[in-house]
Order: C-alpha cells, then structure tokens, then sequence
C-alpha cells in the first residue's frame, strides 16, 4: 500500500472519529463515501469496512467521555445494542443480495431523507 493511501486512510479515519464523536454518526456519513470516492470501492465494499471498523471499541473514549459528563442513557443503549446486533445482521443478509448501484442509490435516498427531515423537524 502506498504512503499517500495510508495519510488518505488515517485523514479519513481522524475525520470519521471526529464526527461520529461530536456527533454520533460517522460510518455512514464520512466513511462509505469517502472509502467510495478516493478508493474506488464498490458500495458493498465500503459498508464492510465501515463494519468492520466497529468491531474492536472504536467508540470507547467517545463514550467515556459522555458517561463522564451524565450524557448516557445506559437502559437505552444496552437495549438497543442487544437488538443492533440482530439487526445488523439482517441488514447484511439483506445488502448483499442488492446490486451496487441500487444499493448505492438506497444509500443516498437514505441520506437525503435523514437530512431533510433533521433540518426540517422540529
């Protein structure tokens, strides 16, 4: 792997963690279309690495630093995460059988909606 991949990889990495961070999203909206624009990567390729991503405890210090200033919900987040990982997986079964390009384009309807529904809400 060349050097320039390796400072792409680490920029996009300090981003997605930045974000997702400040924000609690960063997979989805930073590294899929970056791994897709500068990589090449198919869309099926990105969302794997973008999970693949989130199996050692990425977001350890992330959530420390919430717990420590009270903005955690524990009940919630352990409810949810057991259901996340059934979840998760039925996502997975279900975005491999789709063609990239569909699945791309599912991705960014997706996006758009989230948006214009966060900007829009209340």
């Amino acid at each position: 792997m060349a050097i320039n991949d390796i400072v792409i990889l680490g920029l996009i990495g300090l981003i997605a963690g930045v974000v997702s961070g400040a924000l609690g999203v960063g997979g989805g909206i930073v590294l899929i279309p970056a791994l897709a624009l500068f990589f090449g990567m198919s869309q099926h390729m990105a969302q794997g690495t973008s999970i693949a991503i989130l199996l050692p405890p990425t977001g350890i210090l992330a959530a420390i630093t919430y717990h420590k200033h009270g903005n955690i919900n524990w009940q919630y987040a352990f409810i949810i995460m057991i259901v996340f990982v059934l979840g998760a997986w039925i996502g997975a079964k279900f975005s491999v059988s789709i063609p990239d390009k569909m699945l791309k384009k599912i991705f960014a309807v997706y996006l758009v909606l989230i948006g214009i529904k966060m900007f829009f809400g209340k």
